[in-house]
C-alpha cells in the first residue's frame, strides 16, 4: 500500500492507496474517526461498494447510518445540500459524528461542504469511487456546490481526516468516466512534471485496460504532485492556482452546455488543449507540446476539441470565474511541458485568436 500525507501542520491527514482499502478501513481510519460515522453515497455506488465498507467499520464497533443522494453534477445544487443537512438533523448527528463520503466527485464535494457548515464542522472522511475523485476532487480540502452561473462558486476549504484510495472500485467504473479520470492525471504531467507525462504516453495502454500497477502509480503520482502544491498553499493564495490549468475554459463549457452534458474531466481536457493554444501564442510554447497534449489525451479517449460558443459567451462565463481577479481574466499557461505559471494579461483578441482555431 502506498501512503503519502498531506502536510498541514495539525490538520494534516494520510492518502491510502491500494486495492482492497475498503475492506480494511476499520484499520486505516483507526483513530480518526469516533464511534459513530454516516455515509453519504450514491443508489449506484452504494450497490457496488457500501457493504464491503459498511462491514469493515462495523466489525470494529462503529454505529452507522447511510444517506443516499441523486446522482449526477445537476444534483450538485442548494437543492440537495438542503437535502443532506435535513437528513443530519433527523438523525440527530453531532459533532463526535464523521461524514464519510462513497463515491465521485460530485459526493466528495457535497459531504465536505455539509461537514464544514453543519454545527460549525464535523469531521468528514473522503473513500473516492471514480478516478477523477481518487487523484484530484478528494485531496486538498475544495468542497462546495455548483451554482446556475457558475461552477463550485459556493463552498468553503475544510480538510477531511483522511482519503481512503480503493483502486479495486476502478474495475466497475464506465469507460467513459474512466477517460475522464485521466484528463486529471495528464494535468499534473503538463504542468509539474515532463518525465511523468513521458511516462503515462509511454504506459497509456496499460492505463487505459485498467493495469493494477500502471494505475497505482499514476494515481499515487497525482496525488503526490497535488499534496505537494496543497502544503504549500492550501487555499490557493498562489501556487495551488497551477492546479486550475484548463479549468478556466472547461468550466466555461460546463456551465454552457448544462452541467453533466460534459464531464468535468472532459471539459478540463479541451480546457487545457485551449490553454495550451494561448501558451502557444503568450509564451512561445512550442507547438511540439500542444501536440503532445492532445495526443495524450485522444489516447485516453478524451474529446480535445471545445463546443462551437460565440466569443461573448465564452468571456461571460471565464469572467465568473474564481481565478478572475479585479475584472482581469487569469489562465494557467504553460512554459514549458511540466512547468506553469499565471497570467493575468490574456486579451479578449488573444482569446479570439485561438477559439477561432
Amino acid at each position: 500500500m502506498s501512503t503519502l500525507v498531506v502536510s498541514l501542520g495539525q490538520r494534516s491527514y494520510p492518502i491510502h492507496i491500494d486495492a482492497g482499502t475498503l475492506a480494511r478501513a476499520s484499520e486505516l481510519l483507526r483513530g480518526l474517526i469516533g464511534e459513530r460515522v454516516v455515509i453519504v453515497s450514491h443508489a449506484s455506488i452504494a450497490a457496488h461498494y457500501l457493504q464491503r465498507l459498511r462491514s469493515s467499520l462495523a466489525a470494529a464497533g462503529v454505529r452507522i447510518d447511510v444517506v443516499v443522494l441523486p446522482e449526477g453534477e445537476p444534483h450538485k445544487d442548494w437543492s440537495t445540500l438542503n437535502d443532506l443537512l435535513t437528513r443530519l438533523l433527523e438523525l440527530r448527528v453531532d459533532r463526535a459524528t464523521t461524514l464519510v463520503a462513497l463515491g465521485g466527485g460530485v459526493i466528495g464535494d457535497i459531504t465536505g461542504f455539509a461537514a464544514a457548515i453543519y454545527q460549525r464542522g464535523i469531521p468528514f472522511v473522503q473513500v473516492p469511487t471514480t478516478l477523477l475523485a481518487q487523484v484530484d476532487s478528494s485531496v486538498g480540502g475544495k468542497t462546495g456546490i455548483n451554482h446556475p452561473l457558475g461552477k463550485n462558486m459556493i463552498g468553503a476549504f475544510y480538510q477531511p481526516r483522511a482519503v481512503l484510495i480503493d483502486t479495486d472500485c476502478l474495475a466497475t467504473l464506465p469507460r467513459r468516466e474512466l477517460a475522464a479520470g485521466f484528463a486529471e492525471v495528464v494535468k499534473y504531467g503538463a504542468i509539474r512534471s515532463a518525465s511523468f507525462f513521458a511516462w503515462l504516453e509511454a504506459n497509456a495502454g496499460r492505463l487505459h485496460a485498467r493495469d493494477a500497477a500502471a494505475l497505482e502509480y499514476a494515481i499515487g503520482e497525482s496525488c503526490r504532485i497535488k499534496a505537494e502544491i496543497v502544503a504549500a498553499d492550501e487555499r490557493e493564495s498562489g501556487e495551488r492556482a497551477l492546479l486550475n490549468f484548463g479549468h478556466t475554459f472547461g468550466h466555461a463549457i460546463e456551465v454552457s452546455q448544462g452541467y453533466g452534458t460534459w464531464l468535468h474531466g472532459e471539459a478540463v481536457g479541451a480546457g487545457m488543449v485551449l490553454a495550451a493554444r494561448l501558451s502557444n501564442r503568450l509564451r512561445s510554447l512550442p507547438l511540439e507540446v500542444t501536440h503532445r497534449l492532445a495526443a495524450l489525451l485522444r489516447a485516453f479517449e478524451v474529446p480535445v476539441d471545445p463546443p462551437a460558443l460565440p466569443l461573448d459567451v465564452w468571456i461571460d462565463y471565464m469572467r465568473r470565474d474564481k481565478k478572475t481577479i479585479a475584472a482581469r481574466l487569469r489562465f494557467i499557461l504553460l512554459e514549458a511541458l511540466g512547468k506553469a505559471l499565471v497570467a493575468d494579461d490574456v486579451t479578449e483578441a488573444h482569446l479570439a485568436a485561438i477559439l477561432a482555431c
